[in-house]
């Protein structure tokens, strides 16, 4: 097959060549004249199971013959030279090793690092051991470094890495990067002695990783051996390709990982010729890159080799850049390309890393029934499976809440007997009480629930069967791996009844369970918290491919792919800056310098990865190059590739801005398509303010004294809840918020009043927070929250007691949580109210009080707007509270019981009341107006005020601005 020669042999594909096939042409071109049965002979190495299967396809087009013995580099350990050596670790035992090791140390010594970081610290470090052993770097070469300007961060890193030293001992079993570069040396060894007769071949590697590399070289020198490099610049000069030496300056250009490894193998650039001579799709293009992508030292060469370069128009003119204002019209244009790519029979890629843009994509996909092959699939803890072992490992151990409850049981894997009813009883359930229930329900609130359901005979069967299995998950408790796992298997089964491990993505949870059964010996005792992050990591190891037939000529790529594209036209997505190409994550172990000088790969080195993989897709027949100018936060930056593109090009003379225009003009059209897309064909006016009239016999005929705020406020919030009647949804889990503490405040000042009412106690201030203590423990099932809370109280207490002697010098508590009405004079209008406390004067006066955890109403709020204390105190005055006639209302306070505590209010001299009550009855007899329309927002406290009917009044398409319109309101 090849010329004898006594230098390493090296063969290279140009950017823009399909790679697999140009492969493969070569190869039938070199064995043509020879037996057919000598291409059987011919071993051939690729670096993934992609590429195997192409280059397979590829030869199963061509006539009937012998096929190359076509394998994955990783293979090597299954041959003979490895047959001696045990196989490779699991990979999630050895983590799960030194998960117990991190565990200890951080015991020991809790200063290093935070107890719920172990799992992630022993991924990362496994991650480092497995670098370490593939790039043969022992620990001990670590223990060697120069390490003074940054010594208090490695003291606290040599901790962890002496952790990981004892995995590099001789009894250790070997992970699968040591065993691999075990079996690559012993390979070598065997062909320095004998090497094969057979042609040997690595195609398709960049040899970024140690070990690969070593088999590449040693591949290189073989009689009969040869590599075969991906998207070679043949454009770079011989001066450039020179300062490519300065890893720390170069790592993260496109070429960058030849370099290293043909000097190894004593080559310049010159020396590597062409596989084959399959022309590249635009000669033009790829020396627009090459210089476009030039190491940062050397861009001055723009300059010089710039005017140099031939025929930008044509080398752009299948180059659009789209340049879209958000991800979603970035999305919906790249789908409408791909849609007339499919309905034109042409094949396109869409490659980019950045996965919630190719989900929005393949969703915008779906309207026109495209369904792309995908090539990541789906993240398994997003598919049923997934999600129910999810979900039950975060409930072991724990109390559960109500939204999880119900997020629990509206799992389309869960049902017990017939769906449909389960799916019922679960509906009624939350309507009935979860929300505006418990936030933690028991089973015996639920037990209560199913009681109430008469015609419900299966409902008490259906909680038992429920409450079953959530009490045995609450019961967990730290215990060996291997017995959390098995109980949460069994819990979880029970809760799926025969359907968890069906279709593919059962299958796919099945290995990802025997995967951790399997390793679960190497965990020790742990923690279900512990055990619910371990069963998430797990999961997310896994992805499930969609089920459904893809479409065979819409494809979705990561930026691996781009070496093995054979399509059309290509779509690069995502080109910002810390998505494409992303950006190196923080090393919590060692610096570049240090990284460097132990030998290890620098973290710019997945830049340079990235930018081959763009160097290549960017060569392709024809190419989308896309980004969003904004993402959900803020300004985006483009991507350092389109950066020194477009400013290449339109620092260019002549044709290069003209270029570039075209280019964002193709692009922009597309957007506006986009755009047009989700426009509707029919314009539709955006509504108007809302003031309904309703009938005068359909509006509210009582009111309590809280809704007269909202009245003068927000009249629309009345007419939707008093007469259409509509109520807000309760929230489906109870929080710590105001209103709850509000609640919780006055039932322990109820109960403490009650207790006084004759005399307070000498350590009044202590009674009542004792008192605080049995009531939070009713009412507030947050700790945190309670602590909080009676922390509050406690620092509020002495000044409530302090004030409550003043008031009870001249009255003494009479009534708590009293309720009274009085009906206005001449109107078919109750007004209703309920007054937290009522005291007392010796001459049978009263005094209202009002109790408030958040900040009082003003004077001016009180005058125009709050007017709940004196409508409370009106209704007193005309004896709506029952047994209290004929008593004159001195005052009505609010007494606050915030972080400023204080108590004001209302003093009434003779007549004060009888206003009030005049402007209760002018204001209610304006709304029993026949031609009075309730308007929306009529008075909000501040513009970004949310009330429940905003929605209802479609505010949005108005502001406060806008004329209130009214509406008559049939019966």
């Amino acid at each position: 097959m090849f010329d004898p020669t006594d230098r390493p042999r090296v063969f290279a594909l140009p950017c823009g060549v399909d790679f697999p096939a140009a492969l493969v042409q070569g190869l039938l071109d070199r064995m043509t004249g020879t037996a057919p049965h000598e291409m059987a002979k011919v071993q051939l190495f690729v670096n993934t199971a992609r590429m195997q299967r192409r280059i397979r396809a590829l030869f199963a087009q061509q006539n009937a013959s012998f096929l190359p013995q076509l394998r994955l580099i990783t293979d090597l350990g299954r041959d003979d030279v490895g047959a001696d050596l045990p196989d490779a670790v699991n990979p999630l035992m050895r983590r799960l090793e030194l998960a117990q090791l991190v565990r200890k140390l951080i015991e020991a010594e809790p200063d290093v690092a935070a107890r719920a970081h172990t799992f992630d610290l022993a991924d990362s470090l496994a991650a480092l051991m497995e670098e370490m052993q593939g790039e043969g770097v022992h620990p001990d070469r670590l223990g060697e470094l120069d390490v003074e300007s940054h010594s208090a961060h490695w003291e606290r890193s040599q901790k962890f890495l002496r952790l990981v030293t004892k995995f590099f001992a001789s009894d250790q079993p070997l992970n699968a990067e040591a065993r691999q570069r075990v079996v690559v040396n012993r390979l070598i060894a065997r062909w320095a002695e004998t090497p094969p007769a057979h042609p040997v071949i690595i195609a398709g590697s960049t040899g970024s990783r140690g070990t690969t590399r070593l088999l590449m070289e040693a591949v290189a020198k073989l009689p009969e051996g040869a590599l075969i490099l991906p998207g070679f610049d043949t454009d770079m000069p011989e001066i450039v390709w020179n300062q490519l030496d300065d890893d720390l300056a170069s790592e993260d250009h496109p070429q960058y990982r030849f370099h290293p490894l043909l000097r190894a193998l004593n080559l310049t650039k010159n020396d590597v010729s062409l596989w084959h001579d399959t022309p590249p799709a635009s000669t033009e293009r790829n020396a627009l890159v090459s210089l476009a992508l030039r190491p940062a030292p050397v861009t001055d060469e723009w300059l010089l080799e710039g005017p140099k370069l031939q025929n930008l128009a044509t080398a752009t003119s299948a180059v659009t850049l789209i340049e879209a204002p958000t991800a979603r019209h970035e999305a919906l244009a790249i789908a409408l390309r791909l849609r007339k790519a499919a309905e034109g029979g042409q094949s396109a890629a869409l490659i980019s890393p950045d996965r919630m843009l190719t989900r929005q994509v393949t969703a915008a996909l779906q309207r026109w029934g495209i369904e792309p092959d995908d090539s990541a699939g789906i993240p398994l803890p997003q598919t049923p499976s997934g999600r129910i072992l999810r979900q039950t490992a975060e409930l072991m151990g724990r109390k559960l809440p109500s939204d999880k409850l119900l997020a629990l049981l509206k799992h389309p894997l869960v049902a017990h007997g017939n769906r449909g009813d389960h799916l019922k009883r679960t509906r009624d359930l939350e309507l009935e009480l979860l929300r505006g229930g418990p936030p933690f329900p028991s089973r015996d609130d639920v037990l209560v629930w199913a009681e109430k359901r008469k015609s419900d005979e299966g409902a008490q069967i259906w909680v038992t069967w429920v409450w079953n299995i959530l009490d045995a998950l609450a019961a967990c408790a730290p215990a060996p791996l291997p017995e959390l796992l098995e109980t949460h298997i069994a819990l979880t089964e029970q809760l799926c009844t025969d359907v968890l491990w069906d279709k593919p993505t059962g299958e796919e949870a099945t290995k990802a369970v025997a995967e951790l059964r399997e390793a679960a010996d190497a965990g020790g005792e742990m923690s279900c918290a512990d055990y619910g992050d371990l069963m998430h990591f797990v999961l997310n190891q896994h992805e499930v491919r969609d089920p459904n037939a893809p479409h065979p000529g819409i494809m979705i790529w990561g930026t691996l792919e781009a070496r093995v594209q054979g399509s059309d036209m290509v779509i690069l997505a995502g080109l910002n800056d810390g998505v494409w190409p992303e950006l190196p994550g923080p090393d919590p172990w060692l610096n570049r310098q240090m990284r460097r000088d132990a030998g290890l790969l620098l973290p710019d080195r997945r830049i340079g990865l990235s930018a081959h993989d763009f160097q290549q897709a960017i060569a392709a027949p024809e190419v989308w190059l896309t980004r969003a100018k904004r993402n959900a936060e803020a300004e985006t930056v483009p991507s350092r590739w389109i950066n020194r593109l477009t400013n290449l090009l339109n620092g260019l003379e002549g044709e290069g801005k003209p270029a570039l225009e075209a280019m964002l003009a193709r692009g922009a059209e597309w957007v506006t398509l986009a755009a047009t897309l989700d426009t509707p064909r029919v314009q539709v006016s955006p509504a108007r303010r809302p003031s309904p009239i309703p009938p005068v016999a359909a509006r509210p005929k009582k009111l309590p004294v809280t809704q007269i705020e909202t009245l003068i406020r927000d009249p629309y919030a009345v007419y939707a809840r008093y007469v259409l009647r509509l109520r807000p949804l309760d929230a489906l889990h109870a929080s710590a918020d105001a209103p709850l503490r509000g609640l919780a405040l006055h039932d322990v000042l109820e109960r403490f009043i009650a207790d006084t009412a004759t005399h307070l106690p000498e350590h009044a201030a202590q009674k009542l927070t004792d008192m605080a203590d049995e009531i939070f423990a009713e009412m507030v099932p947050w700790p945190a929250t309670r602590a909080m809370w009676r922390a509050k109280l406690a620092r509020v207490a002495p000044w409530f007691i302090d004030t409550e002697h003043n008031r009870r010098q001249y009255a003494r508590p009479l009534r708590q949580e009293d309720k009274g009405g009085v009906m206005l004079d001449g109107m078919d209008f109750t007004l209703e109210g309920r007054a937290d406390r009522i005291d007392e004067a010796t001459d049978g006066a009263l005094f209202l009080y009002d109790y408030k955890t958040g900040a009082l109403p003003t004077k001016a709020q009180r005058e125009h707007f709050n007017k709940q204390l004196p409508l409370l105190a009106a209704i007193a005055d005309r004896d709506g509270f029952k047994g209290l006639t004929r008593r004159k209302v001195i005052a009505a306070d609010y007494i606050g019981l915030g972080s400023d505590p204080k108590q004001e209010g209302d003093r009434f001299d003779f007549g004060d009341l009888d206003k009030v009550w005049e402007d209760l009855t002018a204001l209610i007899g304006a709304y029993m107006e026949p031609d009075k329309g309730f308007s929306s927002r009529r008075a909000v406290f501040e513009t970004r005020w949310e009330q429940n009917y905003d929605h209802l009044a479609r505010f949005g398409e108005w502001d406060e601005t806008d004329d209130a319109v009214a509406m008559e309101v049939g019966q």
